[in-house]
């Protein structure tokens, strides 16, 4: 049967995380979850509360029983997003708005290397015509 250490786990590599990184995520020390995976040891309730903090999207009833789906529906998100205090709900929309700039950034600069590429092989193909 899994644990609940197996199912974090699950959860880092779908997340696309590495343990460490993952480890660093939560304020948790280095190498805590593959400490925690090798011991097949019990996950504290303050790392819980620290991964539920920083993933929200992640099913709590999932991790700590394996039932549902790993992640939660997007309509408990918005729910509990409402919930919050309007500090927090700011701070959320920042980082949101950061992770779009940033991915943005990313897709405009894929964009002018693939053009400019282009650009280089036109004018190669015109060169060679002269």
């Amino acid at each position: 049967m899994l644990k609940t250490i197996d199912r974090l786990m699950q959860f880092i590599k779908y997340a696309g995380l590495s343990a460490r990184k993952f480890d660093i995520s939560i304020g948790a020390s280095n190498g805590y979850t593959l400490r925690m995976k090798k011991n097949n040891a019990s996950i504290g309730s303050d790392v819980i509360e620290n991964i539920l903090k920083v993933y929200p999207q992640l099913n709590v009833v999932w991790l700590i029983t394996g039932e549902g789906k790993m992640l939660k529906e997007r309509e408990e998100l918005i729910s509990e997003m409402d919930n919050l205090p309007v500090e927090k709900q700011q701070e959320i929309e920042q980082i949101i708005e950061r992770k779009i700039r940033e991915r943005q950034e990313e897709e405009l600069k894929r964009l002018l290397k693939e053009i400019t590429e282009e650009i280089d092989q036109t004018q190669d193909k015109l060169g060679k015509k002269d």
